[in-house]
């Protein structure tokens, strides 16, 4: 299973390393196979992440008998957490940039900005590539759906980065996100903590993909490919239900 999720983390990789020179994603137009990924991605949260979060808020008020009044909660309150701060960073990014092109005509954000922004993905992509050698479910059926599902979410997320950077995606931000991303699989092969604690990561990075898919993924109504997106739902339901 460890060379599986070496493969794995070595295809995230190459996806944020690979983003800008894939030319057919950067048309004015948004490309299809970015529409059928946001499909995919969209199909991942409401038939895999939503349903295993509740699993996960068992494990988490089992190991917090003190905090019996949030047992219902806990694991939601952490997936929202994830949702408003990705949220919240989006915002701060935008308005950094809108501040940028009126005092020097440039459209990107500022340093510290782009520091925290490239950051906050950093440690996101940290705990993804944790996860796939400490995830619940350890079969090789789990592990493809969750590479798959991944692997387009960071299709289209990796677009929206190299939008938001520019030229600055090509020389830094890409080595950051992929470096992360391996180092947490590192991490996952050399550290191994409790379940409570793969509960909060779980649903931290559940919070940061549902924000994603509706920030990035999906496509807006001026550049929608509605085919495209709509097979991605139908065939990765189809998948997806067939696994379980």
């Amino acid at each position: 299973m460890i060379i599986l999720t070496l493969a794995c983390a070595l295809l995230f990789a190459a996806i944020h390393m690979l983003i800008g020179h894939m030319s057919g994603l950067h048309g004015s137009k948004r490309s299809g196979w970015l529409s059928f990924g946001g499909g995919v991605a969209v199909t991942y949260v409401f038939l895999d992440v939503l349903p295993e979060l509740t699993e996960h808020n068992e494990v988490l008020a089992h190991g917090n008998e003190k905090l019996a009044w949030l047992a219902d909660h806990m694991v939601y309150l952490v997936a929202l957490f994830g949702l408003v701060l990705f949220y919240g960073m989006d915002r701060w990014l935008h308005a950094s940039r809108r501040r940028q092109r009126n005092a020097t005509g440039e459209d990107l954000p500022e340093e510290a900005v782009f520091w925290i922004h490239i950051g906050t993905f950093a440690v996101y992509n940290f705990l993804i590539g944790y996860l796939l050698l400490n995830r619940e479910d350890h079969s090789l059926q789990a592990l493809g759906l969750y590479a798959v599902a991944m692997s387009l979410h960071f299709l289209t997320g990796d677009y929206g980065l190299f939008d938001h950077h520019k030229k600055l995606y090509q020389q830094r931000v890409r080595w950051i996100v992929a470096g992360s991303l391996l180092a947490g699989w590192l991490a996952g092969v050399l550290i191994e903590i409790h379940d409570p604690t793969i509960s909060i990561i779980y649903g931290f990075i559940a919070g940061g993909v549902i924000l994603n898919v509706i920030k990035e993924e999906l496509p807006e109504d001026r550049e929608s490919s509605f085919g495209p997106f709509a097979a991605g739902v139908a065939i990765y339901s189809v998948i997806i239900l067939m696994a379980t």
